[in-house]
């Protein structure tokens, strides 16, 4: 195999993080780093031929055409109705092996990868150190044999974990001026044109929307401040979406009791869809809910809160909210 460095314009975005064993510094060897002037791994010319990845990640470089060179996927596959989870749009799960463990969450079934023989192990990170379905002793335990790439989304807004995720398709061979990804990339900026068009409308007609999300006990309010989906669309397009008032110590959302269930009003509901259609009947079960006016007007629409960082997943989900909340109008 010949050293293909994944250049430096990726670094901040994507971290090759190093093993426990290993420094920093610029020695070679499998599951080693350099960090100094870019990101070197070991790959076969023209790029990795054999991918194993988390599914989300997984189904965004499907989707920017690198879709055949997944060998195998762990984390959401299949969604609670049935299909394909929300959070690998793109996927053919009959096409990739699941390497997902039977463990707690972050476990993963080393020998099921070891038969898979990958050129390369990816996942993503939210917060730095904390892997997306892959544990830390998993971690450090594939990393003795297989380099691990990992996709940093910390401090990135929407549009440039769409673009770290797209650089980091490109090092691994990916044609971006395909049709499909040029595409995706017009969908978008139409999509976000009329959403900025939209909110000015809602805005001026006193409309808003709440993003939520519950369990047996609770009641949670998303932040947009902190979400980068909401945050594009409350920022950067004016979309008239409810920011809680007392987020939790991370900001994520505002946990409330059923009892305070309507302290906020609004008149469309984006439902977390990661429960499905059970999330939208527990929300109607709630008889407080019941009391804000998109309860009462049946005004609910299912929210993406993680989904295939592209173009146009980002695209096809925005315009799923405008269709919706452009009945309020």
């Amino acid at each position: 195999m010949k050293t293909r460095s994944i250049a430096g314009a990726v670094v901040g975005a994507l971290l090759l993080l190093p093993l426990a064993a290993c420094g920093s510094d610029s020695d070679s060897g499998d599951g080693n780093v350099d960090q100094t002037d870019g990101i070197d791994v070991d790959l076969p010319d023209g790029g990795p031929k054999r991918i194993v990845a988390q599914s989300t990640i997984a189904a965004a470089l499907t989707q920017l055409g690198l879709g055949d060179r997944i060998v195998g996927t762990f984390g959401p596959l299949e969604g609670p109705d049935g299909g394909v989870d929300s959070q690998a749009q793109g996927l053919d799960p009959s096409t990739v092996e699941d390497v997902t463990g039977a463990g707690d969450y972050g476990d993963i079934d080393e020998e099921k990868v070891a038969s898979l023989d990958p050129d390369l192990i990816i996942t993503s990170t939210y917060i730095k150190g904390d892997y997306w379905y892959m544990s830390k002793p998993i971690h450090d335990s594939l990393g003795k044999q297989w380099d691990i790439v990992v996709a940093s989304y910390d401090g990135l807004d929407l549009p440039g974990q769409i673009e770290a995720v797209q650089d980091l398709a490109e090092d691994l061979g990916a044609d971006l001026d395909s049709d499909e990804v040029t595409a995706g990339k017009a969908a978008f900026d139409e999509a976000s044109a009329a959403a900025k068009t939209l909110g000015e409308q809602l805005t001026a007609a006193g409309k808003t929307a709440l993003a939520v999300s519950g369990s047996v006990d609770s009641f949670y309010v998303s932040n947009p401040a902190v979400s980068q989906d909401l945050n594009y669309w409350t920022e950067t397009l004016g979309l008239p979406i409810t920011i809680p008032d007392n987020p939790d110590a991370q900001g994520y959302f505002e946990t409330l009791s059923w009892e305070d269930a309507d302290k906020y009003n609004a008149d469309l509901v984006l439902v977390d869809d990661r429960q499905g259609e059970a999330g939208v009947q527990a929300l109607k079960a709630q008889p407080v809910f019941a009391k804000i006016t998109a309860a009462q007007n049946d005004a609910y629409t299912p929210w993406t809160s993680v989904y295939p960082p592209t173009y146009q997943t980002a695209a096809d989900l925005l315009t799923r909210f405008t269709t919706a909340a452009q009945g309020l109008l």
